[in-house]
């Protein structure tokens, strides 16, 4: 499984046009604490709607899946791998990583 740690997402988003940030977790949890980085849009599709909105991601494009602490956008990536995503990615300790290690700003819950 591709893999990015929290503190390599600001050099991967510089670094590959057209990726996308893939939030899989709840909409409550999304409306506590966010990661947005510039050119690194953000995309919101709750882990159980992904088999049924599939069709709103481009498997040519770069997903880095993202949720509370990895568990389960590592699930999404697999899911996505399986399906035909070659350059699936995900975020190793997720937004909790993000908010300790990058950015205290973001609250942690």
């Amino acid at each position: 499984m591709l893999t990015l740690q929290v503190d390599q997402l600001h050099a991967f988003a510089a670094a590959t046009p057209g990726a996308v940030l893939l939030d899989v977790r709840e909409p409550w949890e999304l409306a506590l604490a966010r990661v947005e980085l510039p050119g690194l849009p953000l995309h919101h599709v709750p882990m159980q709607e992904i088999p049924g909105r599939l069709t709103e991601l481009d498997p040519s494009q770069p997903v880095v899946c993202i949720c509370h602490h990895g568990v389960r956008s590592a699930q999404v990536v697999a899911f996505l791998q399986h399906n035909g995503w070659a350059r699936a990615y995900n975020l190793r300790g997720g937004i909790d990583a993000w908010s300790t290690l990058v950015d205290p700003a973001v609250p942690r819950y």
